[in-house]
């Protein structure tokens, strides 16, 4: 490092003086300064030279942006002291832009910039420049630093952040930074606002810049408008038959204003069906939903007339000037006529009848009629489903209900049954009615023991001493109560070894007559007593009491007697014992007679099909070879009746169901087997033990040798000609089925 540093000059030359920074774009100057301004330096670098005009520091300089000419623009210069003009020293430019935007000439040192500078980009660039020695490479000055700073000109013009902006101000606003230019501007009558606004800088002074951007301005919505119908009538029709909450029509007050500046609520203030009819607001469409409240009736009223309002929900009170935010319609409901079912007088009918009433009499009535206009006749019917018994009857023109059937309180107190009332000319009109009967009471039912009395007297009883106390019931009802009376039987009344003394409170006593009784000479007595009630008609029984005559010891408690059941309560009687042994002997005998019939149909029957018998046509499948088959049945069988025993059971019938067997008269001449089927034939048609109905006996046990030709329909068909199956139609009713598929051979085929 060098111990003495040499001075060198820094020439540059500045485009224009301070002043000019400020001038217009079109006075740039595009030559260099007339003056040089150089500093030089000290070795030691304390000492400064300084020439005249100099006002400018030696490590800043400045340079105009937007150089427009056509030559590089000229920076400064860089000389050292120690350069004698030789060409030894060569000067070295770095730093920012080096080589690319400034260059300098390594011999002269002038810099200059290669390109047009833009200020907005980048405003300060720091270079450093040095002079070396160009033999050696070594410098010869230190390196200097220096700044260069592009001065501004007006080149921009004012860019607003959005080529477009959206904006906007509530209708009837004061002012804001922009502006409304007219009074009250109304959204409803415009709402979209386009607005071009331009920007200037030099405080709009002539050769300034300008920029222009778009503001789309849109007046919001506020209260200002009040609800109004568009008629002032509305007129709607309803069928009288329309449900509670069915909506009728609807009605909607306009409203300028958007949101909910133009939520409208509706209500009925006035009108004569305010309490027939509401309304309610649909809050998507903001309309009146007028709707039924109760039911109607056309032939109580046809028209209703209701003054509907409609307001606003959401008022401003800056626009309460304008007026009420509310308006007024009348709406009129024409109702109309519909056919309904007959009404009942009451909703209910409760009929009273004495038990005892005759048959067909008339109990109560019921009336109905039709509602409307044409007022149709009505008939009556009772639901059968409420009297399944067919109790009660109805006239069903006037609707009289009157008894069918003898009536029992004791059985059944109430009768519910249902009376239906339905148009004659249009029977599917109709309404029901309930009707409740009440069967009152009648004194019919006699008094009777309120339990079975069955005591004991014992041997050594003393004369007048209570054995049982009776009471009594009544199945009647009684207002006043019942006043029963007990009394012995007029037959028991003389020589009776008891008495009966009535208490007047509905019981009675039975007490000895005489002392000590022998149970050996009399073990039972039956008493009989008369129970009477007091109402009208007066109703009496007559009960009987067993009393039995057991031993007591001295406390009158007794020991022993003829009456296990009350020595022994918790056992049971001789008598309870045999009729349980009876029952068990009758299920055995039940048991085994069921076991014999079923054994007994188990037999083999003489027809065995897979298929129901009854009913069906049989066959019998049992050809043999004729008479030249040893094996097969024997054709003298039917040519003998003789043969046939007597005492053979037929097979095919139960035997349960068989009558006596019945000889059949012999043929003692050799007949032909036609005249004797025809025989067998008559037999059964007039045997009422014959096979089931419809049913069809095949006589086929011919085989192919037999001199008879065979019946079966089988071998028909190898038959060379035709056969004759007309006197099938001779063999009765029971061959009508047969003598139908055979005896029309021929007309088939002629047909």
């Amino acid at each position: 490092m060098m111990i003495t540093y040499h001075c060198f000059w820094l020439l540059f030359w500045v485009g224009q003086p301070h002043q000019s920074f400020s001038s217009p774009l079109s006075k740039r100057t595009r030559g260099f300064p007339e003056k040089e301004k150089v500093l030089e330096l000290s070795g030691n670098n304390r000492k400064e030279l300084t020439r005249s005009k100099r006002s400018w520091m030696w490590n800043q300089f400045f340079l105009l942006e937007e150089y427009t000419g056509s030559d590089y623009q000229y920076v400064g210069k860089l000389h050292s002291d120690q350069d004698r003009g030789d060409g030894s020293l060569k000067y070295i430019l770095s730093g920012d832009g080096a080589g690319d935007l400034f260059i300098i000439n390594e011999n002269t040192g002038d810099i200059q910039a290669t390109k047009r500078l833009d200020r907005e980009e980048k405003p300060v660039y720091i270079l450093r420049a040095q002079a070396i020695n160009r033999r050696t490479g070594r410098p010869v000055e230190p390196e200097s630093e220096f700044i260069i700073k592009i001065h501004d000109i007006n080149d921009n013009e004012p860019m607003f952040t959005k080529d477009v902006y959206n904006a906007s101000v509530p209708e009837m606003s004061d002012v804001g930074i922009i502006k409304t230019a007219l009074l009250n501007m109304d959204r409803e009558n415009r709402e979209q606002y386009q607005v071009v606004i331009q920007a200037k800088d030099m405080g709009g002074q002539m050769g300034g810049l300008s920029g222009t951007t778009t503001v789309n301005i849109t007046l919001t919505d506020v209260n200002d408008n009040p609800p109004r119908f568009p008629q002032s009538t509305y007129q709607y029709k309803t069928p009288e038959s329309a449900p509670p909450e069915s909506p009728i029509g609807r009605i909607k007050a306009n409203d300028a204003d958007m949101g909910e500046n133009a939520e409208i609520e509706y209500s009925i203030t006035e009108g004569d069906g305010s309490d027939m009819f509401g309304v309610i607001t649909d809050k998507d469409t903001q309309e009146g939903i007028i709707t039924v409240k109760k039911a109607l009736d056309f032939e109580k009223k046809k028209l209703y007339t209701l003054k509907v309002e409609a307001t606003n929900t959401h008022v401003d009170p800056r626009f309460l000037y304008l007026g009420p935010f509310k308006d007024f319609t009348t709406v009129r409901i024409l109702v109309e006529d519909v056919d309904e079912p007959p009404v009942f007088s009451r909703p209910a009918y409760i009929l009273e009848v004495k038990e005892d009433v005759a048959i067909n009499s008339i109990i109560g009535t019921v009336t109905a009629q039709d509602p409307d206009v044409a007022k149709n006749l009505v008939k009556y019917s009772v639901d059968r489903h409420t009297d399944m018994d067919r109790v009660f009857n109805i006239n069903s023109g006037n609707g009289s209900i009157f008894t069918s059937k003898p009536l029992d309180r004791e059985t059944l107190l109430w009768h519910n049954i249902t009376v239906i009332a339905a148009e004659i000319n249009n029977p599917k009109q109709s309404s029901r009615v309930p009707v409740f009967i009440k069967i009152l009471d009648v004194n019919d039912n006699a008094p009777e023991f309120a339990m079975f009395y069955e005591t004991f007297v014992c041997e050594n009883a003393k004369a007048e001493q209570l054995i049982q106390t009776l009471s009594a019931v009544d199945k009647d009802d009684s207002f006043s109560g019942h006043q029963f009376s007990f009394s012995l039987a007029p037959e028991a009344t003389s020589g009776s070894n008891f008495t009966i003394q009535d208490n007047r409170d509905n019981t009675a006593g039975i007490f000895t007559r005489r002392n000590r009784y022998n149970r050996h000479e009399m073990s039972t007595y039956l008493l009989p007593v008369v129970i009477s009630d007091s109402d009208y008609p007066v109703q009496s029984s007559t009960e009987t009491v067993t009393i039995r005559v057991c031993a007591c010891d001295r406390r009158g408690k007794m020991q022993s007697c003829n009456a296990e059941a009350l020595i022994h309560p918790t056992g049971l009687s001789t008598g309870a014992l045999i009729a349980i042994l009876l029952c068990i002997i009758i299920l055995l005998v039940t048991v085994v007679l069921f076991a014999a019939l079923k054994r007994q149909r188990k037999k083999e029957p003489l027809i065995i099909s897979k298929e129901d018998i009854r009913d069906n046509i049989v066959s019998y499948n049992d050809e043999g070879g004729g008479e030249e088959d040893t094996q097969a049945f024997d054709i003298g069988t039917l040519r003998n009746p003789e043969a046939i025993e007597d005492n053979k059971l037929r097979r095919d019938i139960v035997p349960e169901a068989l009558f006596m067997p019945r000889r059949t008269p012999a043929v003692r001449d050799n007949t032909d087997v036609r005249d004797f089927i025809n025989q067998r034939l008559k037999e059964n048609d007039t045997d009422p033990t014959a096979p089931p109905y419809d049913s069809l006996a095949t006589y086929a046990y011919e085989g192919n040798g037999s001199v008879a030709e065979s019946l079966s329909s089988l071998e028909s068909v190898t038959t060379d000609g035709d056969q004759d199956y007309d006197y099938l139609s001779d063999w009765g009713p029971r061959f009508k089925k047969l003598a139908d598929m055979y005896g029309s051979v021929d007309s088939d085929k002629d047909s």
